[in-house]
């Protein structure tokens, strides 16, 4: 006995030195989030809707006061995407023992799910007499499809007794917080005011760029404009953010996917009438849990001249270019761009943000129309009807042709002028185009400029056919298709672009074009 009591005593008093104290930090001095867009998104816009498939490169720095001996550290406020595999702590007097990333959210529908088949108590208020009453409900499901509540009445559905109600918990789940929080433990010889800096990366984020092409009324240059549109999916916003944002195809390997909280929203529902002891035939459903819906708690945020309100997250048809006040600088990253913001902004959560990127005056360019060959074999029943050409806005990305510089991925709006109205006439997405390059606006189909394909009767060795081009225009027009495959004869010079040998007419006004030539056909043995 007198052992157990000395070992006792023994272990109370190394109690204290054991003990971690705990300190939590939600002040961050200073943020930079270098944004990288989806890997598997090359080009085009973003998706609206969904978690963002990008990432970033996210840097807070901290004042903390670090206690004297072990401590708990919890930085809280960190991104909800944040992949604590990635985060570096520097600036402690000791290094980082453990990291911990708390992911569960706290809010109504994260409090049901974590008192399932749990206790908790239900208060109602009587709207006439104002008297109010509480009992004990243990949940039984939630909170995508209703919360269902097992009362001394029976089975019952949470808001459904047309009396306000609300459920009271006896605390909140340790591992609920009320934002992302990581937690680290060190251990320091004597207390001290440091600066800590917490770099990691997450996911939830995106970028890319948006076009706004302004053909001018000559019908020879345009004027491109690009904003750059960030996207934060997550629900923690960083303001006065040094923002980046990375060009190009960075070597991104896949990344565990982070553990889903409970739904953001608590969904109640209510049975049609009465109670189910009513009605035992019947059956209690669990509606599905509806898709969150990124538009909802979103907002445009226009960095411009002037502000411009946005209904929605998503502007099919943009309007033309404002005058920025701002500008993103580009630089160089080794083989990749660096575009850089050069004031700070604010990313907020669940929101877009558009930042002037490109501003080009009197662009020139050139009109083409393209038809596709599709070789279908000769059938004396007939042949296909005329197709509508594609109408392309062809430049090259150079100085000469008013650009010269590099181009990132993206959507493209084009207008042009009516009777002083500016119209939109068509979007297509860009890929990544660099100086030198070739850079294609498409623009639609054209009924005025059409063509088809004529198939002729083979021999042994070769399938001929003519191509018919029209132009119902009154100005003469160009006319393109790749002509794919081992030819025997063609009447007409051809031309290399894009690796394939191309067909290349100017079509007159009011006039047609004919092309005749034969494929070689193989032997078969």
């Amino acid at each position: 006995m007198r052992r157990i009591a000395l070992l006792l005593s023994l272990s109370l008093a190394a109690w204290p030195a054991m003990a971690q104290t705990l300190v939590e930090s939600d002040k961050i001095d200073a943020v930079s989030v270098t944004l990288y867009r989806d890997p598997d998104r090359r080009d085009g816009a973003i998706p609206a809707g969904g978690w963002p498939g990008g990432y970033a490169l996210v840097t807070e720095t901290r004042t903390i006061r670090v206690p004297a001996g072990k401590s708990v550290i919890r930085f809280v406020g960190v991104s909800e995407g944040m992949m604590p595999e990635t985060a570096i702590v520097t600036g402690l007097p000791q290094q980082v023992g453990e990291k911990n990333r708390d992911a569960r959210l706290l809010s109504p529908a994260a409090l049901i799910d974590a008192y399932l088949k749990r206790r908790v108590t239900i208060r109602r208020t009587n709207r006439a007499t104002g008297k109010v009453t509480e009992s004990e409900a243990l949940i039984q499901s939630g909170p995508g499809g209703g919360v269902l509540l097992t009362t001394a009445q029976g089975v019952e559905a949470l808001g459904c007794s047309g009396m306000p109600e609300a459920l009271r918990y006896p605390g909140v789940p340790a591992d609920l917080s009320a934002k992302p929080t990581l937690s680290v433990t060190t251990n320091s010889a004597a207390a001290a005011t440091v600066t800590v800096q917490i770099s990691y990366l997450a996911q939830g984020f995106d970028w890319s760029a948006n076009y706004v092409a302004q053909v001018a009324e000559d019908g020879e240059t345009l004027d491109l404009f690009a904003w750059l549109t960030v996207v934060n999916g997550g629900s923690q916003g960083f303001a006065g953010a040094s923002t980046n944002a990375v060009a190009g195809a960075p070597n991104k390997e896949a990344a565990a996917a982070l553990p889903k909280a409970p739904a953001p929203e608590l969904h109640l529902r209510c049975w049609p009438m009465d109670t189910t002891s009513t009605y035992p035939r019947w059956g209690i459903e669990r509606l599905p849990s509806p898709e969150p819906m990124f538009e909802e708690g979103a907002s445009d945020i226009v960095v411009t001249a002037h502000r411009m309100r946005v209904e929605g997250m998503v502007m099919s048809a943009p309007a033309p270019a404002p005058i920025a006040v701002m500008m993103a600088q580009q630089e160089e990253l080794g083989d990749l761009k660096l575009y850089r913001v050069p004031e700070p902004v604010t990313v907020a959560a669940q929101s877009r943000k558009q930042v002037a990127m490109i501003d080009r005056k009197k662009v020139g360019f050139a009109r083409v129309y393209t038809g596709v060959f599709q070789p279908f074999g000769y059938s004396p029943a007939g042949v296909l009807p005329s197709v509508a050409a594609s109408r392309i806005l062809r430049t090259r990305n150079v100085d000469e042709r008013g650009l010269g510089l590099p181009l990132p991925a993206g959507k493209v709006a084009v207008f042009e002028q009516a009777r002083s109205e500016s119209l939109l006439v068509g979007e297509s997405d860009l890929a990544d185009r660099a100086i030198g390059e070739e850079v294609e606006f498409t623009t639609g189909q054209s009924n005025d400029v059409r063509y088809k394909i004529v198939p002729r009767p083979p021999s042994s060795k070769r399938q001929p056919f003519t191509i018919e081009v029209t132009n119902a225009r009154s100005t003469p027009e160009t006319f393109e298709m790749a002509i794919p495959g081992t030819l025997a004869s063609v009447d007409a010079e051809l031309v290399e672009h894009k690796g394939v040998k191309t067909w290349r007419v100017t079509v007159p006004g009011n006039g047609s074009a004919k092309l005749e030539f034969a494929f070689k056909l193989e032997k078969r043995r």
